[in-house]
């Protein structure tokens, strides 16, 4: 017998890619439980399954930084309570990160990718059930999005939970409309610029040099600093919540298109996002 529970939840995180980098990333989590029935005839109470299972994803991959530990040029050290992750791109250029360990999460693969991703979880889950759940299949499933869409990742220094660690991001679609009528090729160039980007808050940006941008922060849960590749990133003047993404989204179309009216959908991940006018 077993229980099957779609779209149970979402996870959106930001993970080290062996050639793009740093990259944005959002999942849809299906999960089927193997098992014998209990006294009341059930597998496993869904109430149970959902919480039990969002809990753990939440702590472990969820708006974190995850690094498969088998990229190469890839170093790894965690001390009272910092992960440091140094890393060089294949052309040479550096990725450095320093934040508090709940921050960062680190995967025994070579890569990161749905399936390896889910086998690593498939286990560790398993003991959050009763006996009779004798199995767990796990798939992280991308969302299917006809039109342009961005990878990027960001942090909220300003938010009350895990949104403020500085490398966490999304997978998200764009819709722009002029006057009332989509336009799909302003949104492909828009996605273009955003591919696999970090937007960075300005007031964060501490140092811009050797084609390198160093931002810094200190939040509720610690002290975060990033070091990137500057043609990998995009300075905002406010934080960059999805719904100042929007508004200075709109801000900038509406800048080259003055006559026209100007409507932003950016969506943060699956689902949820922001709509803006100008």
């Amino acid at each position: 017998m077993k229980l099957f529970v779609d779209n149970l939840t979402h996870v959106d995180f930001s993970y080290l890619h062996p050639e793009r980098g740093l990259l944005g990333e959002s999942w849809a989590v299906q999960l089927v439980l193997d098992g014998s029935l209990d006294t009341q005839g059930m597998i496993c109470d869904f109430g149970v399954v959902k919480r039990r299972v969002k809990q753990w994803l939440d702590a472990n991959i969820d708006h974190q930084l995850v690094v498969p530990t088998g990229l190469q040029s890839l170093a790894l050290d965690t001390a009272d309570g910092m992960t440091e992750v140094r890393w060089q791109y294949p052309d040479g250029r550096r990725f450095w990160c320093r934040a508090p360990e709940q921050a960062i999460a680190a995967v025994p693969t070579a890569e990161i990718e749905p399936l390896g991703l889910a086998d690593w979880c498939r286990d560790q889950l398993l003991a959050l059930f009763p006996d009779q759940v004798r199995g767990v299949e796990l798939a992280f499933v991308p969302e299917s999005i006809d039109g342009h869409f961005y990878h990027y990742s960001h942090g909220l220094q300003q938010h009350d939970g895990n949104c403020q660690r500085i490398a966490h991001g999304h997978r998200s679609r764009i819709e722009i409309y002029r006057n009332g009528q989509r336009d799909q090729a302003l949104e492909g160039i828009w996605a273009e610029r955003f591919r696999d980007i970090y937007i960075g808050t300005r007031a964060h940006l501490q140092a811009e040099a050797n084609g390198e941008h160093h931002y810094a922060y200190t939040a509720p849960q610690g002290a975060f600093e990033l070091v990137l590749p500057a043609e990998c990133c995009y300075v905002m003047d406010t934080e960059t919540t999805v719904e100042q993404i929007a508004m200075h989204l709109a801000t900038e179309i509406k800048a080259e298109h003055g006559h026209e009216d100007v409507v932003v959908r950016a969506f943060e991940g699956i689902g949820k996002g922001a709509i803006a006018a100008a």
